[in-house]
């Protein structure tokens, strides 16, 4: 998937800044899709190239002037035919903590040990971060109403895929805890 899908499905949502796009990915989008301010900047600046976005000057006073940036015509009909496309194929982990436990028996098991820790805390906040903007998507309401109501049901449905991954993150990580900390035990 393209830097430029994730950022004309955050679009959807309405004009932004790139400044809002970024600290929006880190809210909402990042649950599927991760990228640095700098990628997304230079992708805007050639999907506004492309005729997929066009940006607005907005003058402030005290600031630098800020663009705003919104789908064209152009850019609804790309998310029209990028949704029809089939999935090339289903995501990969490459994740080097995984290259780590697979390596634990002729490793530093106490490193390996913390990392996962760690990895357990970074889960956990962003779980949180998840779950506040769950209840401001809800905004009262239960999740059936929201999902019979809301304009747009696709944020709240990668809300819920990033909110499940976590929580299986926080799931692994206790059972491998779990598992080096008996180990451990055994060795001593």
């Amino acid at each position: 998937m393209a830097l430029r899908n994730a950022l004309m499905a955050a679009l959807l949502d309405g004009e932004a800044s790139g400044y809002d796009l970024a600290k929006g990915f880190d809210a909402s989008v990042a649950n599927f899709w991760m990228a640095t301010p700098q990628q997304l900047y230079r992708e805007l600046e050639r999907m506004e190239a492309e005729g997929l976005i066009a940006a607005r000057v907005v003058e402030q006073e005290r600031r630098p002037n800020k663009r705003l940036f919104s789908l064209t015509d152009a850019g609804l009909a790309a998310v029209h035919a990028y949704t029809a496309e089939l999935p090339s194929r289903p995501s990969t982990i490459r994740d080097e903590l995984m290259v780590k436990v697979q390596s634990v028996d002729a490793g530093d098991a106490a490193a390996v040990r913390a990392a996962v820790a760690e990895r357990m805390e970074w889960a956990r906040a962003k779980l949180a971060r998840y779950e506040r903007l769950r209840a401001r998507l809800l905004d009262g309401r239960t999740e059936e109403q929201h999902l019979a109501e809301a304009e747009r049901i696709g944020p709240y449905l990668t809300l819920q895929r990033g909110m499940a991954f976590e929580q299986e993150n926080i799931r692994w990580g206790e059972t491998a805890l779990r598992v080096l900390d008996q180990r451990s035990a055994v060795r001593r």
